[in-house]
């Protein structure tokens, strides 16, 4: 089945006791998850009658205990199993997957590779539930997809400019949408994409731009943010300070925002913000990694280094990328 079909179903309210979602296509696994994990209950019920474990944490026991149980005050409980790939105990499930809860949505999110056929869960989600195999695209179907996904959102794609897209990014579904929103966000819809504005927005440097060091200040992985900044020191036409700090000072005060709305789903985060419910949702996933005084902190140090870098409260001539450099430390400690 196709996976905008199985979507289609949990946007109209049509769920299955049991979606083992498993393959090696992360991006159709992950799609299909937040989908249910938006649609299955409303945001009041979710404290009550939503649970998402990790596999590697994840006991059988209490696992198969949360599945069992009962809702409150609503129709349905939902138990994802994220990562289920590390849960090395999905064989103890099999019972529950003989004879799954009327009133429990499981999900099995199992990535980057196939999970035995031959085993009995398998047999017993296929007939309980939804059993969902996520292949990778082909390579000479990809260029299709790339220009069906961004046809999706309202633009169309130049064939050179899809191939230097696919050229810079590789069979990577995820990164490929990524920077298709990245380029939705400054171009105007309706635009024809070029292979300019790939070269400009995107290009050969893809890991080194200012997306890419908010992408991993927002994962707080220093070491990554300090390969980016020697990037910029050694190419100073790639960016600069002030660019640099105008986006990330607009990214915390975004994550901030986050914390402190009553509704945090991606559509009201999306209306909140004024931004693409596909950024909201990489938005909430990074305020996540980031509290709301460790954010105030790094609104202050961005500003605090914001006048540095024009000259103000700086202590003899200090380089742009070391003073970047300090910078990242601190937003990411």
């Amino acid at each position: 089945m196709d996976h905008k079909l199985v979507i289609k179903n949990i946007k109209e309210g049509r769920f299955e006791k049991i979606y083992f979602l498993h393959g090696e296509e992360p991006y159709f696994i992950d799609q299909i998850t937040d989908a249910i994990v938006e649609h299955a209950m409303e945001e009041h019920e979710r404290d009550f009658n939503q649970v998402i474990l990790y596999g590697k944490e994840a006991e059988p026991l209490s696992l198969i205990s949360e599945l069992k149980g009962y809702p409150m005050m609503g129709q349905r409980k939902l138990v994802v199993l994220k990562e289920a790939q590390e849960f090395k105990q999905l064989d103890q499930l099999e019972s529950y997957c003989d004879a799954p809860s009327d009133t429990t949505i499981f999900v099995i999110n199992y990535k980057y590779k196939t999970y035995d056929s031959r085993k009995k869960i398998i047999k017993s989600a296929t007939k309980n539930g939804l059993l969902f195999k996520s292949e990778k695209i082909k390579d000479y179907l990809l260029s299709d997809w790339v220009q069906s996904q961004v046809k999706s959102i309202g633009y169309t794609i130049s064939s050179k400019a899809c191939m230097l897209l696919i050229e810079s990014i590789g069979n990577d579904l995820n990164r490929i949408v990524n920077e298709i929103e990245k380029l939705s966000i400054i171009l105007e819809k309706g635009t024809a994409i070029n292979d300019v504005h790939i070269e400009e927005n995107i290009g050969i440097s893809k890991d080194y731009n200012v997306f890419e060091l908010t992408n991993a200040l927002a994962q707080r992985d220093l070491l990554k943010a300090l390969k980016i900044v020697d990037y910029f020191e050694h190419n100073p036409k790639a960016t600069d300070m002030v660019v640099v700090v105008a986006n990330l000072f607009k990214f915390f005060t975004q994550l901030m925002r986050i914390h402190f709305l009553p509704n945090k789903t991606k559509d009201a985060v999306a209306n909140s913000l004024k931004v693409h419910p596909y950024v909201a949702g990489e938005l909430i996933n990074a305020s996540r990694n980031f509290n709301p005084k460790i954010l105030a902190r790094n609104v202050e140090l961005l500003y605090d280094y914001d006048l540095k870098s024009k000259g103000v409260g700086s202590t003899g001539a200090v380089g742009q990328g070391d003073l970047m450099r300090e910078m990242v430390f601190q937003l990411v400690n």
